[in-house]
């Protein structure tokens, strides 16, 4: 059994100190008895005490090599490997090993070399990859982990930090060949998709490839512009929608998919016609691309906002967080606020707040519509304030709170008959007093702004 590994650099410096130091002593030895015949007995002391500390720089020495004997390369007979142990590549004890397509395990940096150099073979048994991705086989390194813990020796170090290269060649190819079967049968189109969607989700570098062609997103949707919506496999649209929301996961892909045509507007029909899974990652595409501000100008236009809501309104509690947090997004653009409330946001939210769903996210939301003028008629409609107080009083959480009272205080501002709503409030309960002394720095203001109403309100009646 060949033990291998490295000493450490700090073990290597402190080796390369003691031999320097053993040197030393061993010429300062050497010098004392070439030139003295004879030696003193006070010679004679310091040249025992010289041999001493050498004795000790030996020790020491000694138990460095020893701490690192099971990381140096040494051959023992006596202990023989399990083979599964060793890459078939470098014929080595195993330091990162993981599993390619064709389910064989090799050491990470060595099959990494073997992928970059462009071959699309497994080096083992030959077959063509599917893929290039690895998996760590944590089985086989924990395995080695108790075979060394039992034979004494050290595990090996595990690779770290490996940097993501750039696609090679050999993953141009297979994606050019996946792109290609979004032309062809049914079958092939649907295993196509379900790969992509796996290589997209695992691999930074296959969504970069998606960057060197203008073509390739409108490759990879043809499926879905080749018949009505509405007849596509459910399971090829949810792959589908699903890789584009893999791709817009890159920041510098952004911008391409959202100005891609088409993408938007299959998009918005998977909010609608999708899946469950589709109808929620069609919805968290929109809130990824919205990252960009050029894009929530363009989403928003699209009529998309729409269908978020209605998704909101009716969809499954999959989705409905995520066309919350795309409305929350697309929403921070004015006239953003403007397409919401006229498609009916601000009821649906107030709807969805009274039965408890997804408050937080969408008290957030209406706080943002609430700088609209329709909007806080509509809250005044809908009888927002006497819900909104409710939350103020039962949440135990502050931003809630904050949420609701700058929402309460933008109503009240406009419709003064709220305010005898409020008083009312505040002569039971004392909830504005309160959150005006408990609540966040946003929502004392609020609070004392509303207080500072009432006060002004009731002195004009009096003086009245």
């Amino acid at each position: 059994m060949a033990k291998t590994g490295l000493i450490s650099e700090t073990d290597s410096s402190k080796v390369a100190e003691l031999k320097k130091e053993l040197k030393f002593l061993v010429k300062i030895i050497l010098e004392e008895d070439q030139n003295n015949e004879c030696i003193s007995n006070s010679n004679n002391s310091s040249s025992l005490d010289t041999i001493d500390k050498a004795k000790e720089v030996l020790s020491s020495l000694k138990e460095v090599k020893l701490k690192n004997s099971s990381l140096v390369r040494v051959n023992d007979p006596s202990i023989s490997c399990p083979s599964e142990f060793l890459c078939p590549l470098s014929k080595q004890l195993f330091r990162d090993p993981v599993i390619i397509s064709t389910g064989q395990t090799y050491d990470r940096p060595f099959i990494q070399k073997w992928l970059k150099s462009g071959h699309r073979i497994c080096p083992l048994t030959q077959q063509v990859l599917t893929h290039s991705f690895v998996t760590p086989n944590f089985l086989v390194r924990e395995m080695i982990s108790q075979w060394c813990k039992t034979h004494g020796f050290e595990s090996p170090n595990v690779v770290t930090n490996i940097n993501e290269d750039g696609p090679t060649e050999a993953d141009r190819d297979h994606f050019v060949s996946l792109l290609d079967k979004m032309s062809k049968s049914i079958p092939e189109q649907k295993a196509a998709a379900k790969e992509l969607r796996l290589l997209t989700k695992r691999m930074p570098s296959f969504r970069a490839l998606f960057r060197e062609s203008a073509e390739s997103i409108p490759r990879l949707l043809k499926p879905l512009t080749q018949k009505t919506i509405r007849f596509i496999d459910p399971s090829l649209h949810e792959d589908l929608i699903t890789t584009i929301l893999n791709i817009s996961i890159h920041d510098n892909n952004k911008k391409l998919v959202a100005e891609t045509p088409m993408v938007i507007t299959l998009l918005i029909d998977a909010l609608t016609y999708g899946t469950p899974e589709t109808r929620s990652n069609g919805a968290a595409t929109l809130f990824t691309l919205s990252a960009l501000d050029s894009n929530k100008t363009l989403i928003g236009k699209s009529g998309a906002l729409k269908s978020l809501i209605d998704l909101l309104d009716g969809g499954h509690p999959l989705a409905v967080k995520d066309a919350a947090s795309a409305i929350f997004n697309l929403c921070i653009v004015q006239e953003n606020k403007v397409r919401a409330v006229r498609e009916g946001a601000v009821s649906v939210i107030l709807k969805k707040i009274k039965d408890g769903v997804h408050v937080d996210e969408l008290l957030a939301i209406l706080a943002m519509l609430s700088t609209n003028q329709r909007a806080i008629v509509e809250l005044g409609e809908h009888g927002a304030v006497p819900a909104l107080l409710k939350i103020i009083k039962e949440s135990p959480c502050s931003r809630n709170r904050e949420n609701c009272i700058a929402t309460i205080y933008a109503t009240c501002i406009s419709d003064r008959s709220k305010l005898r709503d409020l008083r009312e409030e505040e002569r039971a309960f004392g909830t504005l007093s309160q959150l005006a002394r408990d609540g966040t720095s946003r929502a004392k203001r609020k609070a004392n702004g509303i207080l500072e109403r009432l006060n002004r309100s009731l002195n004009i009646t009096h003086t009245a």
